[in-house]
């Protein structure tokens, strides 16, 4: 039975300033993997990582700006300072030395989207090479009647990491990022805390032509500012942007500079691993993860409070991962494996969970499925669960037949418009193949509604998510965080006992990555 007063310990003690916000390679990480490694080997697992240990070690590129950044525009040979954190928030993950880039020609690629299977490229027509690209958040149809991109379900081609890369291919000096709340799904203060922070990346052979040598994002007001210096609407030029056949422009006499420091380092990060093993069918996994990483230590809030503890983001789903993991290996083993995975670097671009299932130390053939937990709210019980998208795979109706039988309702992701299915780890296991799910909180809370739910959840996002806010409260409310993992349990076990391999539903565009494995799951 899932221990309510477990969870919450386990809570307070991750979420804790002693662990300083938990980021990769520092003092943090180090008390977080020892707490992690105790708590796995006191629930009854057995080391799963690397050379009969607990970790998997994850090398990582660092990249911290040090010291003061300069950035402007110029328009028409007149120049109008950026604030870095407040106008523009700037980083850099290129392998080169310090970022200098003086007067580069500024370009507008719409959405910054190239989509041959829907006859779509804002980049048609335009070389982008050494120059600077202003692109909107999200995709086209966030804001106008669905057409090629399905509405307001954000698709990876919404995601800024798929703008970066996709520029990037095509030999920019760098992209922008035009923030708006709304299709964002995160204010400012979260890209803010975001590109203060160090960043992160997985050893590339590749890394010169991976990342551009600067990215970021500007505010929208800035943005307006720029265009109309330039003698444009930024309102006409979106509004464009979203209609089928927008060309990108040049921004005639507008050019953009950016000069500060790197420090640049290669650091060793871990992931955890715990292996629960299995009765009949060893050789097969279900494996059960959620990310350890916060943001460590950032800028101070209006309270003068700069640890980023990550609390609900993301102590919480490990906090039910090893309570999950004890009351799994307290009772009857399961037919297959579990192995439960404690992943780095989540917030740095799900690098924990890319570099695991580029390693995989368990043939991911015969993984079952990736089950991921996230962000689990302390605001009251709801009569839901939810997962994070649209996943087209059958694990979403083990997860609504697991919530029926704890008395509970399974709603689809309610906001499909945030892109949460690219932005949790289970995404890394899905892109590899693997049948993958982030399960997170329902909305219908037994006292407020969906009403109560949606305000509590626009609330964290306001204030908390990714900031010092982010905090364990001993007042708060367990009993949503306890019925959530129970359900998760019931879900795992359920598929670690299954003869049955879960699947990618038909016009999945991971299924074609499973099939080619198909042959090692025959029996």
């Amino acid at each position: 039975m899932v221990d309510s007063s477990r969870l919450a310990e386990h809570i307070r003690v991750l979420a804790s300033d002693a662990f300083e916000g938990r980021a990769p390679a520092t003092a943090g990480e180090e008390k977080t993997v020892a707490y992690l490694r105790e708590q796995f080997a006191a629930a009854g697992l057995q080391p799963g990582g690397e050379n009969g240990g607990w970790t998997q070690a994850v090398t990582l590129e660092r990249t911290e700006i040090a010291g003061p950044v300069a950035a402007s525009f110029s328009v028409g040979g007149r120049e109008w300072t950026l604030a870095n954190g407040d106008d523009i928030a700037l980083e850099t993950l290129h392998p080169q030395g310090d970022v200098a880039l003086r007067g580069v020609p500024v370009v507008f690629a719409g959405y910054g989207i190239t989509a041959p299977e829907l006859d779509w490229d804002d980049y048609a027509g335009l070389d982008v090479r050494g120059k600077v690209v202003v692109v909107l958040v999200n995709d086209p149809d966030f804001e106008t009647a669905p057409e090629r991109f399905g509405g307001r379900a954000m698709t990876w081609y919404g995601r800024w990491a798929y703008k970066y890369i996709e520029a990037a291919k095509r030999g920019a000096a760098g992209v922008l990022i035009v923030h708006e709340t709304a299709p964002a799904a995160y204010p400012w203060a979260t890209v803010r805390n975001g590109r203060a922070a160090p960043q992160f990346d997985i050893v590339r052979a590749d890394a010169a032509d991976w990342h551009l040598p600067v990215r970021g994002w500007i505010q929208r007001a800035t943005a307006e500012r720029l265009f109309a210096d330039a003698g444009l609407s930024f309102d006409a030029a979106k509004r464009e942007a979203q209609q089928p056949g927008f060309r990108a422009r040049a921004l005639e006499g507008v050019a953009f500079s950016a000069a500060f420091a790197v420090a640049r380092s290669r650091i060793t990060s871990h992931n955890v691993l715990g292996l629960l093993p299995g009765a009949a069918r060893a050789d097969e996994t279900v494996i059960v993860s959620g990310h350890w990483d916060s943001f460590g230590i950032g800028t101070p809030d209006a309270g003068g409070d700069a640890i980023i503890n990550g609390a609900v983001d993301n102590a919480t789903a490990i906090a039910s991962m090893l309570e999950i993991a004890r009351v799994m290996a307290a009772g009857a083993r399961p037919a297959r494996s579990v192995l439960f995975i404690a992943l780095t670097a989540e917030e740095s671009g799900l690098l924990g969970a890319t570099h695991y299932a580029a390693h995989p130390l368990r043939p991911l053939a015969t993984t079952a499925a990736a089950i991921n937990m996230e962000m689990w709210s302390p605001d009251g019980p709801t009569r839901d669960i939810s997962s994070w998208g649209q996943g087209k795979v059958s694990l979403e109706r083990a997860l609504e037949a697991a919530a029926r039988a704890e008395g509970r309702t399974y709603s689809p992701d309610p906001e499909l418009e945030a892109g949460f299915f690219y932005r949790a780890d289970h995404f890394a296991f899905a892109q590899a193949g693997v049948p993958a799910i982030t399960v997170g909180p329902g909305m219908d809370q037994l006292k407020g509604g969906v009403e109560g739910g949606r305000a509590a959840r626009a609330d964290y996002f306001a204030r908390r998510y990714h900031q010092p806010g982010d905090a364990f409260d001993g007042s708060w409310d367990m009993r949503g965080p306890t019925a959530d993992t129970a359900v998760v349990l019931r879900l795992v076990r359920g598929v670690a006992d299954s003869e049955a391999w879960p699947e990618w539903d038909a016009g999945s565009e991971f299924r074609a990555a499973r099939e080619a494995s198909a042959a090692s799951r025959r029996r």
